[in-house]
């Protein structure tokens, strides 16, 4: 009889962070560990990073990271973040020597979308932005019904990512970044973007685009999401 997989399981890992495998050499692993099981898609992996673009954007992306924290030359090191989500986007760009950027936000972020391009402009970058309801198409083309649309109304616009993403495309950004987008339209916008995204903010209606509030309160105030027959 074969031994049954033990898939990895990171996220319910039981080793302390400082003592854990894929942190320090000779560190412990919980079962179905990654580092000490998947040897051959981690070495088909890291040989993606001799590609001169991938190594190039990596290695980028990791200074970015080492840079985001102040005094690191002080030892022992305490932590000491520096750099706010939207300076690390500018600053990631930058590096990259991007010069075309898009911007993909949600009609409910309409008034941040402006200040976000306004300081992407102000850095001296090309802003190319696109509202989730372009093109004003009917969700009746998804085959929804009237009573299925949030305003109970037949001619209600979609939230259309895929026009979003195909019109990024066309204008050639070289680098696009998501604002608000709800779940699943997001995912429609990254499979349909050809350039690199990354994500300044997600959607959360109830925590004001805060959504790991309710992971910290979810043995109090958001007890309910352990339970989703109450929710």
């Amino acid at each position: 009889m074969s031994k049954k997989h033990s898939h990895p399981s990171c996220a319910g890992c039981s080793v302390a962070d400082s003592g854990k495998i894929c942190r320090a050499e000779g560190g412990g692993a919980s079962k179905g560990c990654p580092t000490l099981k998947s040897n051959a898609i981690l070495s088909a992996s890291n040989k993606e990073y001799e590609l001169p673009d991938v190594r190039h954007f990596a290695r980028q992306a990791s200074l970015q990271e080492a840079q985001c924290y102040a005094n690191r030359h002080l030892q022992p090191y305490v932590m000491q973040p520096s750099k706010t989500r939207i300076v690390e986007i500018c600053e990631f760009a930058e590096k990259m020597n991007y010069k075309k950027l898009g911007l993909a936000f949600c009609a409910g972020l309409t008034k941040e979308a402006a200040i976000v391009g306004d300081l992407l402009l102000n850095r001296g970058f090309e802003v190319i932005s696109v509202i989730c309801k372009a093109g004003r198409s009917p969700k009746t083309i998804l085959g929804l019904e009237k009573d299925q649309t949030v305003f109970n109304d037949e001619k209600e616009s979609m939230c259309n990512p895929i026009f979003q993403a195909n019109l990024l495309n066309h204008e050639k950004t070289d680098f696009n970044i998501l604002l608000g987008l709800c779940v699943g339209h997001d995912s429609l916008f990254f499979k349909y973007a050809e350039a690199p995204v990354t994500v300044l903010a997600v959607k959360d209606r109830v925590t004001g685009h805060n959504p790991l509030a309710a992971i910290y309160l979810s043995d109090s105030y958001f007890r309910k999401i352990k339970n989703p027959e109450l929710c």
